[in-house]
């Protein structure tokens, strides 16, 4: 087998991505707003349901104030709400991601394993699925689900959103695994295991699959991002989080009202740290798929 077209192994990827300043920085982006998630009394210890009408549209106060990026329209301290709001939509694009990827992978493997009816059935639903606009499809679910109080637990406000996403993300998983599982199903490693009696499941999860979820590996940030930026779409919709649940796309709707108000700070702060979330993932998925295929490097 030619070794200089296989995906570099995990310890040569990770030193070509050290050596690229801009995948360090996106890097580093993310680690800052998954702490934020994951621990966000590191950075303010403000709650966001503490409002005060009082003190509605307040400017940011840079130089020590109670208020560094200011407050909203309803008096909420903006950095409290936004730090609060990383949480649901990291977790919703790790849960869509997740789901999806298990049931793509899944799928492909065994569509391009078996082929035949298989084959048939997962393309023709795949075909099916890319037709419809995800935009449009959402729209109609999570309506028709509007009145539904699930609970206001960080699982239970991205429930919905969830699934609608898990519905319409699975399909690239699909189409990239069954092209890999094509390629690697027919070289001479599996053919031996399979002369040797090998079962197929386990030639599909021991020989099959490892050498087929490297294209798979490169395009997770981009999609971790994609759902992220379907998420604030739809909450700027009012059908993805709901209040009194906060996320950066709830802020964006909020905040796009009092852009030509006098207040441009509300939408300004989640939709800064929104685009900086994206494009460290967009560039840390384009340095990983570098790294993981020789042929694409520089």
């Amino acid at each position: 087998m030619d070794r200089t077209l296989t995906p570099r192994p995990l310890a040569g990827a990770w030193r070509a991505l050290r050596r690229r300043p801009d995948a360090v920085i996106a890097a580093v982006v993310l680690v800052l707003f998954t702490t934020m998630a994951l621990a966000p009394r590191l950075f303010t210890r403000t709650s966001p349901r503490s409002c005060d009408i009082r003190e509605a549209r307040v400017d940011p106060q840079w130089a020590g104030g109670a208020h560094p990026l200011g407050t909203d329209s309803l008096g909420c301290d903006v950095l409290a709400t936004l730090v609060h709001g990383v949480r649901p939509s990291l977790l919703l694009a790790v849960v869509v991601v997740g789901v999806a990827l298990v049931v793509g992978v899944t799928l492909g493997l065994l569509a391009g394993y078996y082929l035949g009816w298989v084959d048939y059935l997962v393309s023709r639903t795949v075909e099916v699925f890319l037709v419809i606009p995800l935009l449009l499809a959402a729209l109609l679910i999570l309506s028709l689900f509007q009145g539904v109080d699930l609970g206001g637990g960080t699982f239970d406000v991205i429930l919905l959103p969830a699934i609608v996403l898990i519905l319409f993300s699975w399909m690239p998983y699909a189409r990239y695994v069954r092209a890999s599982v094509l390629e690697t199903k027919n070289l001479d490693y599996v053919t031996a295991a399979r002369s040797l009696g090998a079962s197929d499941l386990r030639i599909m999860v021991r020989h099959v699959l490892p050498n087929a979820v490297g294209p798979v590996t490169a395009i997770l940030p981009t999609s971790v991002a994609g759902i992220i930026s379907w998420e604030a779409v739809l909450s700027f919709l009012g059908i993805g989080v709901r209040p009194p649940a906060t996320s950066w796309g709830i802020q964006i709707e909020q905040g796009s009202e009092w852009v030509t108000g006098g207040a441009p700070h509300i939408l300004l702060a989640p939709l800064v740290c929104l685009v900086a979330t994206v494009l460290a993932l967009v560039v840390l998925g384009d340095a990983l798929r570098d790294a993981l295929d020789p042929r694409l490097a520089r």
